[in-house]
């Protein structure tokens, strides 16, 4: 009889257990083997792969995202469409279609906004044949350097402004792996309903500004909070320039192009239209104009410059002009007075339309010299008569050229004749521009090399000042596709990226994926500069641009191990890639590119005084991104509160009857043997 009151009281024990523990051991089959604490917390806690959005600030406050304090952001994750009434704080899902609405009512409904824990945003190639078009900027970007008085003209149509507000919550565009995890997790929850159980997003996205309360660009620099946007831009003269010799200088015709971007994101902005094209058309024509012989004997001289910081305020072209007026050792060579024309290559990835490439040529302003310049583009164009390229100006009723590194130029000198070439005529045919969605399936490649083509005829045209379209030199000038169609695939695509072929023949990228926006500069401004501080690209550029602009004197070629060579008209290329790189005689430099604002004195960054006469440093907001630690997003399932104080009322209930069971059992027992 006892015994059986024993094993009745373990039965009820264990059906109350059972009770109240969770029956969905799914998970547990999932488990193949834990070896470890890391392995256990692996499986607990997915790492999310993204982009996040971040903290950067100007003179008069901040944009961008982060963490609202110095702690990890943990709330439960629900879809934008499931939400109703929210009275905690959540994660919220938001698909790439939703985002303008989402951020204009986060913007606007403060109520809703106190209820926004973080957000994860869902993307991808599908949702660019969705939207319409998706611009974060505004529709007139940049419109306080603009050289002309109408700033209210929409350049920009699919304009919604909202990566210029304040988001005080983290945000993280998720990859494509990061969507397969969190919709994984999200699935679960369906199948585990009624578990008691949340699917939470932690956040650990806190700014080095946000713990020291640093909310603008003057104190986040004092503190050492953050650091100045900007970078390298490169210059290259085709053929090198005697810098040793003044004399018999020749004539400038100075080419453009920007090499970064924005978006919403910080590591996801390829601006693949805007304006990573218009890079590529320039290098497509410089390897062509490289090949053709007797270059050095034009009667003007060809030189290039590749321009960061763009986005930010012009301050890579700002500063290349302020280096002019110092005569600094990054411009040596080239002076303000010897620029006789500017031809920008701004968006050209989006020509083709019914099998014909079509560009724009915004001018400056009317001149001699500028009429010089379009004459060259068409005559070009007539040369190129079997692939239907047509260059045709830009409406008069514009009112005056787009958003384009040229206003820099002309607020600097308004008499500036010049040129940009652009593959929209009154407002951006580029509905994507300074988005994420900006990638290489935005673009033609054969968009690209038409404009390279035409670009490259016409350079010649302008530095021989031979207008023959028979000219057989002109005729031989051709531009390689496939060298445009593989720089494309290197510089907007993660696959091969900068891993491709091309560049790694003269750098070791350290990123695959390659990422155009600005980033900050590091350490102390130099023309020479400690190359662990540059980017990927600007190395790409110089060794590039080097390497196809140079000579090499009695065809002899001498190696440099350490990257320097004793001539000083000589630049070692191509040592990162091999272990002993090649000298070669070109005039290929690095000039910083930083807001004219800016000092940087014993380690530390200061702001100057506004100058009146600097009428763009006048308006110069002086970018600025916070430090950061390492930004990362897990998911994670969590139980309730309220279920685990169930547990523990259930587990004191259980142990309480348990012990009473023990006592009474023991009495019984201890009756039954003394009646034995």
């Amino acid at each position: 009889m006892a015994m059986g009151l024993i094993r009745l009281l373990s039965i009820a024990f264990t059906l109350v257990l059972l009770s109240i523990l969770p029956l969905h051991l799914s998970l547990a089959d999932e488990i193949t083997s834990i070896e470890s604490v890391p392995d256990l917390q692996k499986l607990m806690y997915v790492a999310v792969d993204g982009f996040p959005c971040v903290r950067l600030l100007n003179l008069s406050g901040e944009i961008g995202c982060s963490n609202p304090g110095i702690n990890k952001v943990v709330a439960p994750i629900i879809k934008l469409k499931d939400v109703k009434d929210l009275v905690q704080p959540h994660t919220i899902l938001v698909t790439a279609d939703e985002m303008e609405d989402f951020f204009t009512r986060v913007s606007t409904d403060l109520s809703f906004a106190s209820k926004i824990g973080g957000v994860l945003v869902e993307s991808g190639s599908n949702f660019q044949q969705k939207l319409k078009g998706f611009s974060p900027d505004k529709r007139f970007p940049q419109a306080q350097f603009s050289p002309y008085e109408n700033v209210e003209y929409k350049w920009n149509s699919a304009a919604s402004s909202i990566m210029w507000r304040n988001y005080n919550f983290p945000v993280y565009l998720l990859s494509e792996s990061g969507i397969s995890a969190v919709h994984e997790i999200l699935s679960k929850k369906k199948m585990k309903h009624g578990t008691y159980t949340s699917d939470v997003a932690e956040f650990n996205m806190v700014m080095e500004t946000t713990k020291a309360g640093t909310h603008n660009s003057e104190a986040c620099l004092q503190e050492g909070t953050c650091l100045p946007l900007g970078g390298y831009s490169v210059w290259s003269s085709l053929p090198p320039i005697s810098v040793s010799s003044s004399n018999n200088r020749k004539p400038v015709v100075l080419t453009v192009a920007s090499m970064d971007t924005a978006s919403f994101f910080r590591d996801k902005s390829f601006g693949a239209d805007s304006p990573i094209s218009g890079l590529v058309a320039l290098l497509g024509a410089v390897d062509a104009l490289s090949r053709v012989d007797g270059i050095s004997n034009l009667k003007k001289q060809l030189v290039f410059l590749v321009l960061t910081g763009e986005t930010w305020g012009y301050l890579g072209s700002r500063r290349f002009l302020h280096e002019l007026d110092l005569h600094s050792d990054a411009v040596a060579g080239l002076s303000n007075t010897s620029i006789e024309t500017v031809l920008e290559i701004g968006s050209v990835g989006k020509g083709l339309s019914g099998g014909i490439n079509t560009f724009f040529a915004h001018k400056t302003r009317v001149s001699s010299v500028t009429n010089m310049t379009l004459d060259a583009l068409k005559i070009a164009q007539d040369s190129l008569a079997s692939k239907n390229i047509k260059i045709l100006s830009a409406d008069t009723a514009n009112p005056g050229i787009p958003p384009s590194s040229l206003m820099a130029f002309m607020r600097k000198n308004p008499q500036t004749s010049a040129v940009v070439l652009e593959d929209f005529d009154t407002n951006f045919v580029n509905k994507f521009y300074h988005s994420h969605l900006d990638d290489l399936s935005n673009i033609n490649s054969s968009s690209v090399v038409a404009a390279a083509s035409v670009v490259a005829r016409t350079l010649y045209i302008l530095a021989s000042d031979n207008k023959d379209t028979s000219n057989s030199a002109l005729g031989s000038i051709h531009v390689n596709a496939s060298f445009v169609e593989e720089l494309l695939t290197c510089l907007l695509a993660c696959e091969p990226g900068l891993s491709c072929n091309l560049v790694k023949d003269y750098i070791s990228p350290t990123n695959t994926c390659p990422g155009n926006y600005a980033g900050v500069i590091l350490g102390e401004p130099s023309s020479k500069p400690y190359l662990g501080y540059v980017g990927d690209v600007s190395r790409f550029l110089w060794n590039f641009l080097a390497d196809k602009t140079s000579v090499q004197k009695g065809n002899t070629t001498s190696v440099c191990s350490k990257g320097v060579c004793s001539k000083t008209d000589e630049v070692c290329i191509k040592a990162e890639s091999n272990k002993e790189g090649t000298c070669v005689v070109s005039t290929t430099r690095y000039v910083p590119a930083y807001s004219t604002r800016l000092k940087y004195n014993d380690g530390a960054w200061t702001i100057l005084p506004q100058n009146s006469s600097d009428s763009m440093g006048m308006v110069d907001p002086v970018w600025t991104e916070s430090n950061w630690d390492t930004l990362r997003v897990h998911v994670y399932t969590v139980q309730h509160s309220a279920y685990d104080n169930a547990v523990l009322v259930a587990g004191i209930t259980v142990t309480t009857l348990a012990y009473i069971g023990i006592l009474a059992a023991k009495s019984i027992i201890t009756k039954a043997l003394k009646q034995d």
